[in-house]
């Protein structure tokens, strides 16, 4: 066997193993709390523990330079494998999950879509509850990332993984020299926000296991909740509006707090021509939003209506897919506009799903120019980024990304309606899994229990794809990558 094979498969088994430690404190709160998860822990562990570090052990002296092409196959096996891995928990402790639908609800926790397969939340054992949180946590700043930040042993190639990983057009800034001490700076941010979360939760009302579990959602624009109601459980205008300060801080780049939180400025925030249009747009269809509901008669008052309408904005553009009322009843367009605004997703570099801000910018702008180009054939159009020239290359870079996404949407799309789902329903789940957005129209409205087996796949390619940024994915299905 050749020493790249041996050095990905030693990769791919100390990742699985690290996967299966994603468990670990889950099953000690069930032992704390005399749960019967104990069990299906225990058995969903141990074994892909012993695995993961026997197929670590073997290949322990397999040494390669990774190449940019390694990274691709091994950041998509590693959300691959731990996809299949946590799923064994909902298996094991739900006799009524099949192992499609516990992928399902496992690859929704770590690529943060929040889409569900799980019927009656309250009446769950709060360490299975935990588990789905953490998967929101673990996923939100990437399996990968955190691999590179405490196994030395993903050194070799990181900067390869890392871009793969990264969200957003541009992924070669870094904010310390090494790539592993800059994983670990984005996870000291990432739990700083965590932490500052659930204490304000915790103080807002709810209780310290609500508040850690929905903190862990929040950052990590998850959206999985301890109850079916999810926000609507409390019904508390101050609850719901941590979470939508939170929600945007989770969909503004880490590398900003980061350097906000080092210079002890928001100075970079102002700097950024995608944080200033991120809040545009939020602030936009805020008011949008709350006007339609305030004159349809939807809520009571002009306050009410504002304080539903921006929360639901805030979810659905970073991609979070908390709910309060439940939008799917909302009047006239606001449904539909909803699920369609989480193509939008967040900025750069966040935990946001959907095709990021910067490049909605950037075809926007672009096709601006072309308008132009129109009127004054002979003259010269730039496209600029914060008062910046953005190169052809990076242009037509997005360009055609963004012509990917749309074309990868409508195909599994077709895919959905094919296997027999009505068109609202495949519209917008479709939407929901690829954007990591979560909540859907029609018959999958609260769950994602209708959908056949096959369906279920789909889907769950549709959350990998989305969560990776269609490339890294994709790559991996043209021949000429796997010629050497």
């Amino acid at each position: 066997m050749s020493n790249r094979i041996g050095a990905m498969l030693r990769v791919f088994g100390a990742v699985t193993a690290l996967s299966s430690l994603i468990i670990l404190p889950s099953l000690l709160l069930a032992a704390l709390w005399h749960e019967p998860t104990v069990l299906p822990f225990l058995q969903a562990m141990l074994p892909t523990l012993a695995a993961g570090a026997v197929l670590w052990y073997v290949f322990r002296n397999s040494h390669y330079e990774l190449r940019l092409r390694d990274g691709f196959l091994i950041t998509a096996g590693i959300w691959i494998i731990a996809g299949l891995v946590t799923a064994v928990p909902f298996y094991l402790a739900l006799p009524q999950l099949s192992y499609t639908n516990a992928v399902f609800e496992s690859t929704s926790g770590l690529t943060t879509t929040g889409a569900t397969m799980l019927i009656g939340l309250d009446t769950l054992p709060k360490s299975l509850l935990f588990f789905r949180s953490s998967l929101n946590f673990f996923g939100g700043m990437g399996i990968v990332i955190l691999a590179i930040a405490v196994l030395p042993m993903l050194k070799i190639g990181g900067m390869h993984l890392f871009k793969a990983e990264s969200t957003g057009p541009v992924k070669d800034n870094k904010l310390t020299p090494r790539i592993a001490e800059t994983a670990r700076t984005l996870w000291i941010v990432y739990l700083g926000l965590n932490v500052l979360c659930a204490l304000a939760y915790w103080f807002g009302g709810m209780d310290l296991f609500d508040a850690v579990n929905h903190a862990m959602a929040t950052i990590a624009t998850g959206g999985f909740s301890t109850h079916d109601a999810s926000f609507g459980h409390w019904n508390s205008g101050l609850l719901d509006g941590i979470a939508t300060v939170f929600m945007l801080l989770g969909g503004v780049s880490f590398s900003l707090h980061w350097y906000a939180w080092r210079a002890a400025t928001v100075s970079h925030y102002q700097a950024s021509s995608e944080v200033r249009a991120y809040f545009g747009i939020l602030a936009g269809f805020s008011l949008l939003v709350a006007v339609f509901l305030w004159t349809a008669g939807t809520f009571g008052s002009f306050g009410e209506s504002l304080r539903h309408g921006a929360f639901q904005v805030v979810s659905n553009i970073t991609t979070t897919g908390f709910l309060t009322t439940g939008f799917t009843t909302w009047p006239g367009m606001l449904p539909v506009l909803l699920i369609m605004i989480g193509f939008i997703g967040g900025c750069s570099g966040s935990t946001a799903g959907g095709m990021k801000v910067a490049r909605v910018q950037m075809v926007v702008r672009q096709g601006y120019r072309e308008l132009k180009q129109l009127v004054h054939p002979k003259a010269q159009f730039l496209v600029t980024m914060g008062g910046k020239r953005v190169s052809e290359s990076v242009v037509i870079s997005v360009a055609g990304f963004c012509a990917l996404y749309i074309t990868v949407y409508l195909v599994l799309f077709l895919l959905l309606t094919a296997d027999g789902v009505d068109i609202v329903t495949a519209f917008s789940s479709v939407a929901a899994c690829i954007n990591n957005m979560g909540p859907a129209l029609g018959l999958n409205a609260m769950h994602f229990t209708a959908l056949s087996d096959f369906s279920t796949w789909l889907m769950s390619f549709a959350m990998l794809v989305g969560r990776l940024e269609i490339f890294t994915i994709l790559v991996l299905f043209i021949p000429s990558f796997w010629q050497e």
